[in-house]
């Protein structure tokens, strides 16, 4: 059965969503985690999805936020050069190829140096609307870079189709009244508004002053 969805705009998720980047982010973040003896579970429950930062906030509640900053940085550092194993999402470079000259627009938790290379890794056209770290003040699950992305194409939150994996991505769409396709085994845990396995299953086409989203 198809779905058959209408939008002026479509805002983007990467890791999870575009990215494949699991390996990479769950290596990185469990050698940080354990000289904290934290669970292992917990800890990659919070962090996808979030900036790293918040997720520090969220795993260490008493410690300064000076010291989450400084590791957070650390840890893009080298998120940005470690990108072995970073692939793209099977039918993400097809959507980006069919969203071209669409409004749309890349929504991020990572940086622009590590959004960048981790779309480069993986050979995807980065989107000229780029909202990643530096454009907001608070992370996902805040709807505030979704809200951004939509306000700076012009376009009504609710005329937005947006697809993301986790499930603080999902809870940020969500808040900001727009339509939330979750992509990937996991994101139906979060009640996004559809579901897909993966991108291939999406299909784009222009339709007046419209974008049509097609679900197989």
């Amino acid at each position: 059965m198809t779905t058959t969805l209408t939008a002026r705009a479509v805002l983007l998720d990467m890791d999870g969503t575009l990215v494949d980047s699991t390996a990479v982010v769950e290596r990185l973040w469990w050698e940080w985690a354990a000289p904290h003896g934290l669970d292992r579970d917990t800890v990659l429950h919070v962090v996808h999805g979030r900036q790293g930062h918040q997720s520090m906030a969220i795993l260490l509640p008493e410690r300064d936020r000076a010291v989450n900053l400084v590791e957070n940085a650390q840890m893009l550092a080298r998120e940005s050069v470690e990108v072995d194993g970073v692939v793209e999402i099977p039918g993400a470079a097809a959507l980006l190829r069919a969203l071209s000259g669409l409004p749309h627009a890349i929504v991020t938790s990572a940086d622009i140096a590590l959004m960048t290379a981790r779309m480069t890794a993986a050979g995807l056209e980065i989107p000229e609307l780029r909202i990643t770290a530096e454009s907001v003040s608070k992370s996902k699950p805040d709807p505030e870079g979704f809200l951004l992305a939509a306000s700076t194409l012009g376009i009504d939150p609710s005329e937005c189709i947006v697809f993301e994996d986790s499930g603080a991505g999902i809870q940020a769409g969500l808040a900001a009244g727009m339509t939330v396709i979750g992509v990937g085994r996991l994101a139906p845990d979060h009640a996004p508004t559809h579901h897909v396995d993966d991108l291939t299953q999406i299909a784009i086409a222009a339709s007046g002053d419209g974008i049509v989203v097609q679900i197989s």
